[in-house]
């Protein structure tokens, strides 16, 4: 039966509009982009399949939009309008930083954002958040990147882009390709390392964020960012 055929209340667009979006099911959202079915499937029943075949949610939206083009029911102009709502959430969740706020004060935020960049990429990326004297956000940028378990991290650059953007304080993240958030060693070594050096120059490091699966660790959160001078007379 066309969706057009359905009782109101379980169309797609119908529940979405009386409801709200938390009421769909994955398929259901997935339905609403790709439009129509194919193989005389409906859009819901090719949106089951496709999360069956290539899911769950995140992994299928994971893929590029030149992976998505190659996957049946999708083709070039569904796969770039999937990719564009993806890139409209990330703009959104990018916004929520950029509003005049202290970054500083609003960790939640600053972890979903992060998440969504660097959750489910195939290498390790080393983003960093420059922040003027009162922790609103300048710019945040890519500075590293590297294989799947590991991106050579330098603090020298880290500290030219700081004094380059004027920022007080900073906040790092990187991600796990592997999916595991907990710190490694030697995402402590170098967390501690950049401390020092921003130090010298009197920029504060304000937090760590590791990306995996799930929520994002906080260096900060869990007490592994301990004042400057005690790490020095240790």
């Amino acid at each position: 039966m066309p969706i057009h055929e359905w009782p109101e209340e379980e169309r797609p667009r119908e529940k979405l509009l009386a409801r709200g979006p938390t009421a769909l099911s994955d398929a259901e959202l997935l339905a609403l982009f790709l439009g129509s079915g194919i193989g005389g499937r409906d859009a819901v029943q090719t949106a089951r399949d496709l999360l069956l075949a290539h899911g769950p949610l995140r992994v299928l939206l994971d893929r590029s939009a030149r992976e998505l083009s190659k996957l049946p029911g999708l083709g070039p102009a569904r796969s770039c309008t999937l990719a564009a709502g993806l890139e409209l959430a990330h703009r959104y969740l990018a916004a929520e930083l950029q509003q005049g706020e202290a970054v500083g004060n609003n960790p939640a935020a600053v972890g979903r954002y992060l998440q969504h960049r660097l959750r489910g990429q195939a290498r390790e990326l080393f983003v960093v958040l420059f922040l003027d004297n009162r922790h609103r956000l300048i710019a945040c940028e890519e500075l590293f990147a590297g294989t799947i378990n590991a991106a050579p991290v330098y603090p020298r650059e880290v500290v030219r882009r700081a004094l380059l953007h004027n920022a007080a304080a900073v906040i790092l993240s990187h991600n796990h390709p592997s999916g595991d958030p907990e710190p490694s060693a030697a995402d402590a070594q170098i967390t501690e390392e950049l401390q020092r050096a921003l130090a010298l120059v009197d920029i504060r490091l304000l937090d760590h964020f590791v990306v995996g699966e799930g929520r994002p660790v906080s260096f900060a959160e869990r007490g592994l960012l301990p004042p400057l001078q005690a790490r020095l007379v240790g």
